[in-house]
């Protein structure tokens, strides 16, 4: 049967369309809606509305073999630009179903997974995702509208915006260390033990490009960590060898390789001469690129952080970390700030990207005196910023760090107003606790946490949902 046939409306109550009228009356399961052409367009010139608004000729009124109640809830989509509470007696899957049989499944991505209706202060965990086998998640990796990559082993298992359709592919990795989603269905994913960054097809399985860093020994070249920008790809490689490394940079479209940056050498003993990029973040409202590293050697944790401008190629800021190197940094393009936990203090700092000029840009945050006190609690800690809230996990729980806008005229001694930030704990009292958080993502209104030996992915949303 067709997606629709024509039909003509009862006497009782209905008129019959004129072709030049501005009026359509649709019949739905024996059900019939009225509505406008303006309100129909709005579903795109690719849907099933668009043919049934040019269907309706001379009093025929078009006939859609489909449940009324479900159509109902999408006419309102279409016409308010989100969903009815209504809606929440409907089965999610029923709903994604309708909207791909009508071709409206983008508008219905936009309303249940918009970015904009994160909400920190009410992330509540709401669901567990199950991996198949026994290995935990080494990387994660998110998309703007929610779907989710996780590494676990020598695989990888994609969900899709509304985390229903599960995927799972093998890769030639043992196990994949470095994860970035390029687009819903294909990802770079690379390892520190198995040559060369690869393009991989989530949707097929299958490996379409491998990139690679030529370095001086003609050694093997291994992924450390892997960034991207709207126009760039960012891959952090080590040699074989592990005495160099650089930072390649390729075109995220064509994949041809635009520059090289970072080149080290490791000559000698010199260790923190050459500490590779463990973590790429591109700054898109400064233009940079900051690259950050660690090293735990004799004398104790040691690290780097440099934000390199790409147009140059030079980096503009470095800070060497001694006393009390990071366990993890961030930084937050919002908050035009870095943010980092300190691997000796377990305490997080901030240094103002406005004044990175300053001997000691790093401001404590939490209890000054735990800053030197001889013991590593802040080892396993992970931090990572999203919009205007900074996320740092402390073991099994998690913190939420968001800046307190105060009128003050007190300025600080590298001229700028005084900045105060807030930590809050997170979740209710069922979510706090359990095994050390190894991995945070964020994606439309989700955050995705995974903890050290489950075979699972938490996904903590609003406590208020989207509709």
């Amino acid at each position: 049967m067709p997606p629709f046939v024509s039909s003509m409306p009862p006497s009782n109550g209905y008129h019959h369309a004129k072709a030049d009228s501005n009026i359509i009356t649709v019949d739905v399961g024996g059900q019939y809606f009225q509505t406008t052409k303006q309100t129909l367009t709005l579903a795109g010139s690719k849907s099933l509305f668009s043919r049934v608004s040019d269907s309706q000729l001379g009093g025929v009124v078009p006939f859609i073999d489909r449940d009324p109640e479900l159509f109902s809830i999408l006419l309102s989509l279409l016409r308010t630009g989100s969903l009815p509470s209504k809606a929440k007696a409907f089965d999610i899957q029923d709903l994604i179903s309708e909207a791909q049989f009508y071709g409206i499944e983008a508008l219905i991505v936009s309303s249940l997974s918009n970015p904009s209706q994160f909400e920190a202060f009410n992330l509540e965990k709401s669901l567990v995702l199950p991996l198949n086998g026994r290995d935990s998640p080494s990387a994660i990796s998110t998309t703007p509208y929610g779907s989710v990559h996780i590494a676990h082993g020598s695989k990888i298992t994609s969900f899709d915006w509304s985390l229903q359709r599960k995927s799972t592919i093998l890769t030639q990795f043992s196990a994949v260390d470095s994860l970035l989603a390029i687009s819903p269905s294909v990802a770079a994913a690379g390892a520190t033990d198995f040559s060369g960054l690869q393009i991989l097809d989530l949707e097929k399985g299958f490996v379409k490009e491998t990139l690679n860093w030529e370095n001086a020994t003609r050694s093997s070249s291994t992924v450390q960590a892997i960034g991207s920008s709207s126009e760039f790809l960012f891959t952090s490689f080590e040699s074989g060898r592990r005495n160099s490394n650089s930072i390649m940079v390729f075109d995220i479209h064509s994949l041809i390789p635009v520059m090289e940056i970072g080149h080290c050498e490791i000559y000698g003993a010199e260790l923190d001469s050459a500490i590779p990029a463990t973590k790429l973040d591109w700054v898109s409202g400064y233009n940079l690129l900051m690259a950050s590293g660690s090293h735990s050697g004799p004398s104790g944790v040691m690290g780097n952080i440099k934000l390199w401008d790409i147009r140059s190629g030079k980096a503009v800021w470095e800070q060497k970390e001694k006393i009390d190197c990071f366990s993890d940094v961030t930084v937050s393009d919002n908050l035009s700030a870095i943010f980092k936990v300190g691997v000796n203090s377990g305490e997080v700092f901030f240094a103002d990207l406005r004044n990175l000029g300053a001997e000691n840009p790093w401001v404590c945050l939490g209890d000054k005196r735990k800053v030197v006190n001889g013991k590593k609690e802040g080892v396993g800690c992970k931090i990572e910023s999203h919009g205007n809230q900074v996320f740092c996990s402390k073991g099994g729980d998690l913190e939420l760090w968001s800046e307190v806008l105060i009128n003050s005229s007190r300025k600080s001694e590298d001229g700028l107003e005084d900045r105060v930030f807030r930590r809050n704990l997170m979740g209710r009292v069922k979510d706090i606790g359990g095994s050390r958080i190894t991995h945070m993502g964020f994606g439309g209104n989700k955050m995705f946490v995974t903890r050290k030996d489950q075979q699972s992915v938490e996904v903590w949303q609003s406590s208020v949902r989207g509709f």
